[in-house]
């Protein structure tokens, strides 16, 4: 067998000659290959709706007011928080990424960082993290990201996910914690507004990661995680989606009163959205039919930034609130 002889395109029969790689590029491969895999670790895509949650509760405790300087902070040290748990997540998880068709390429399960390495660098975010917020904010803010990254990782990741199909309704309290880091960042303290907003997130997660886990039910059975599509039917788990997307709409809908129209027309509109999304996927189920899971996993980040956002721009404008406008 010949090797590195093709037809060259003027139909010789000598092949071009290949451009050689030379030292610059080949350490300038490594040192790319290197940061991408690090910015990998961090879950990039997660990080991103975690901090959608963060500037609207952030305006809502300052409505009416934008402190851009006091957002930017909140959110780089609250990028770092999330990045430190997330990191620190696939320290743990490392085992089970390599079994699951989904997480194979993650950078601890094709061994392209280090596990000592990914280790020191999620601690190091999560005290980075602490120590800015401490110093932009306030150390409320600060404390409540060290908690979030210890209940994540330590609750969640080496307690929870592998031992009950509930890992996921209380596992996800971690990610409903931007809402109250970003509040205390402008206020100092907690109130029920942010507690609400809490409530949202977490009674969205177990619809939104269900969804995705019915698409991938093997992969986790494979990997013995006990996600609730692993251990029941399909038609318990809709049903369960369901009554969890109605909780998250109806708590949508307490914020109400501390906001104005525009938050009261899009959480309405938004709610009433989803909910025919979730009922027509436990309608097909019962009814036997072919479903796609996946939709209603995508159109659930779409809720929630539809959500927030409008949230935001109702915070922004600080038009009266539905409350006050009924006393």
């Amino acid at each position: 067998m010949r090797t590195g002889h093709q037809p060259s395109g003027h139909g010789f029969g000598s092949p071009s000659p290949a451009p050689r790689a030379t030292g610059t590029d080949t350490v300038l491969g490594r040192v790319t290959g290197k940061v991408l895999a690090y910015i990998a670790l961090t879950k990039p895509r997660v990080i991103e709706l975690l901090l959608v949650a963060t500037i609207p509760a952030m305006l809502l405790a300052d409505r009416g007011n934008v402190d851009i300087l006091l957002i930017l902070s909140t959110l780089f040290g609250g990028w770092m928080g999330a990045a430190s748990a997330n990191s620190l997540n696939c320290v743990v998880d490392a085992d089970i990424d390599k079994v699951m068709k989904r997480t194979a390429r993650r950078p601890l399960a094709r061994d392209a960082v280090p596990t000592s390495h990914a280790f020191v660098f999620g601690m190091t975010l999560g005290i980075a993290s602490f120590l800015w917020l401490w110093w932009r904010a306030n150390l409320l803010a600060g404390c409540l990201v060290v908690l979030t990254i210890a209940f994540y990782v330590l609750v969640y990741t080496m307690v929870l996910k592998r031992r009950t199909w509930q890992n996921v309704v209380w596992g996800g309290a971690a990610g409903c914690m931007p809402v109250m880091v970003g509040w205390s960042a402008v206020t100092g303290s907690l109130s029920w507004q942010p507690i609400v907003l809490f409530l949202v997130i977490f009674f969205w997660t177990p619809p939104h990661t269900w969804a995705l886990a019915m698409r991938y039910k093997e992969d986790y059975k494979a990997a013995g995680v006990p996600m609730l599509p692993v251990i029941a039917t399909e038609e318990h788990v809709t049903k369960q989606i369901l009554l969890y997307s109605w909780a998250m709409v109806i708590t949508s809908l307490v914020l109400v009163p501390a906001a104005g129209v525009v938050y009261a027309a899009v959480t309405l509109v938004a709610g009433a959205w989803f909910l025919l999304m979730a009922h027509q996927l436990y309608r097909s189920v019962r009814g036997g039919a072919a479903v796609k899971p996946l939709r209603l996993f995508l159109q659930s980040n779409n809720y929630l930034a539809i959500v927030f956002v409008g949230l935001a721009v109702d915070s922004v404008l600080g038009l009266q609130t539905i409350g006050s406008l009924l006393s």
